[in-house]
């Protein structure tokens, strides 16, 4: 492999997925690292004043300043570019940036977004909120209703914003309906897939326009740092994105996009066998609580659409034990699971949601969007499956289940 083949689209297109993962992206210096190398420097400097003018009037390549390009940053942006089957990718520095930035960087005052009412707290957090402050109008429906998409539909709408499936109930989205919705109707469709990411779900191939991340979660996968990236048409990326984040800032460090980019040669492996691990536990799980919501079981509404839509259906599974009390009681009773609301790690986490990812909602939203007082939601790790059950079995026990 040449110093710039990973960079070069005429030849990264004909690799398939575990290909791109480890190599797509790859720039060597003149030193000819094995592993990507990473650039610290905030700008940089030119032989000529003509050089600089010619880069930043957008008639030349190369880097001028790193709020607007970097050579590490670079790499990672191609590299999530190629597995997630997309033109072109801009990284961010966080989940939720990139999130704010899909959104913002398209629409306007008196413009209307429908969005799923199951979502992140701090996605919720956007369209309850943020939104309507800049006169931005809001619907927000049952995302798994087909029907309800259609009937929000106003002369005004200009963005579908979904997660699939949905952080921590766990909903399902019909991809391939909502998209072509959206498009026979003219809408963008911005598609959260961090609890999927490209190697279980590619929300592009069912007609999605733009996909964003929270790369902190499975691209990471170690709970190491923050990071975002937004995907989609290299127009959308240039023209409509990449001028917002020029002049509001959102970039992720580069330090952050190194490790992002190094966690992306583990990634598949990784997802699918914590899906595989999940489903298990899963499995365990079930007959031993009230309810569960796991869209690998066939006891979920959309279990059918999800084995459609994914090539396994993910590490994150909530099941509900019926009162605050008894799931407090659950996680302080557990030895080897780890109590924390981020998710993606290869650890195995746990959380409260209605008292930490979804506690800045209203009890009423909660309710609505079925963030029960007794939910709790589960990231299943790389550990031993069995060795997660004999913890699960122990806690769960210890409230009388």
């Amino acid at each position: 492999m040449k110093k710039t083949t990973g960079m070069d689209r005429a030849v990264t297109r004909k690799w398939r997925p575990a290909t791109r993962a480890v190599r797509g992206g790859t720039w060597r210096s003149e030193h000819g690292e094995t592993s990507e190398a990473l650039f610290l420097s905030s700008g940089y400097t030119y032989d000529d004043a003509q050089t600089v003018a010619d880069r930043f009037a957008g008639e030349a390549e190369g880097m001028t300043y790193s709020r607007l390009q970097n050579p590490t940053v670079a790499m990672l942006e191609e590299r999530i570019a190629l597995l997630e089957g997309a033109e072109a990718c801009r990284a961010q520095a966080s989940g939720m940036a990139a999130m704010t930035a899909a959104l913002l960087c398209q629409l306007s005052v008196g413009d209307h977004v429908v969005g799923a009412r199951a979502a992140f707290g701090s996605c919720r957090w956007l369209l309850d909120h943020l939104c309507p402050r800049f006169g931005i109008e809001v619907s927000v429906i049952d995302s798994t209703d087909n029907a309800a998409w259609e009937a929000a539909i106003r002369p005004n709408t200009k963005v579908f914003f979904f997660e699939t499936p949905a952080n921590p109930t766990l909903d399902v989205v019909d991809l391939a309906f909502v998209c072509a919705l959206a498009r026979a109707h003219g809408i963008v469709t911005v598609v959260d897939n961090a609890f999927a990411t490209s190697a279980l779900q590619r929300p592009l191939e069912f007609g999605a326009d733009v996909v964003a991340y929270s790369a902190t979660k499975l691209m990471d996968g170690q709970g190491r740092v923050l990071a975002g990236a937004v995907c989609g048409s290299a127009e959308f990326i240039n023209e409509v994105l990449l001028p917002f984040q020029r002049n509001t800032g959102p970039n992720i460090s580069p330090f952050n996009a190194w490790v992002v980019h190094k966690g992306l040669e583990t990634l598949s492996l990784r997802a699918h066998k914590q899906s595989e691990n999940a489903l298990e536990l899963g499995r365990f799980i079930e007959p031993r609580v009230p309810r569960i919501l796991h869209p690998g079981l066939s006891s979920h509404p959309r279990h059918e659409l999800a084995l459609k839509q994914m090539d396994a259906t993910g590490s994150i599974f909530a099941f509900d034990v019926g009162s605050r009390a008894k799931a407090f009681a659950i996680l302080d009773a557990l030895e080897l699971v780890d109590i924390s609301n981020n998710i993606g790690d290869s650890r195995s986490l746990m959380c409260h949601p209605a008292s930490t990812t979804h506690a800045g909602m209203s009890e009423e939203a909660r309710a609505e969007m079925g963030v029960t007082e007794g939910l709790l939601r589960i990231n299943v790790g790389l550990e031993d499956p069995q060795d997660l059950m004999e913890d699960l079995e122990q806690a769960l026990k210890s409230v009388g289940f």
